[in-house]
């Protein structure tokens, strides 16, 4: 079937194959963690977490699935929330941000690497 010229070309391409397929892996091990990571892959790298009681809306729209019109909605309500009751923190865990229309479990998920609460209470201020 085979000559012995023939099998000694297929042996040598198949060590060939095999250890350049040794070589690349050697290089470039790579592999997805199971389960995969809580926090992003980039969480750490942030500076400061944002403080919701304290935020300007823009800074709060630059964080995932927040977007201007959720952002300026949590601006307002803590506003709201402030003027109704002076003194009062008005976002003291993550659970408070629920109250904001568009802000549910999952999004809540995604902001709590991003967010930290202060026990400043926030001065009222006009949206810019």
């Amino acid at each position: 079937m085979w000559t012995e010229k023939q099998r000694v070309a297929l042996a040598a391409i198949l060590i060939g194959v095999t250890v350049l397929l040794g070589v690349r892996y050697s290089f470039n091990r790579s592999q997805i963690a199971n389960p995969q990571p809580t926090t992003g892959a980039r969480a750490a790298e942030l500076m400061d977490r944002v403080d919701p009681n304290t935020a300007e809306w823009h800074d709060l729209a630059a964080l995932p699935q927040i977007g201007p019109a959720v952002a300026r909605r949590i601006v307002e309500e803590r506003e709201a929330f402030a003027a109704a009751n002076p003194g009062v923190l008005p976002y003291r865990t993550l659970e408070d941000l629920s109250r904001v229309k568009g802000v549910g479990p999952a999004t809540l998920e995604a902001l709590e690497p991003y967010l930290t609460f202060s026990g400043r209470v926030p001065s009222t201020r006009p949206l810019e």
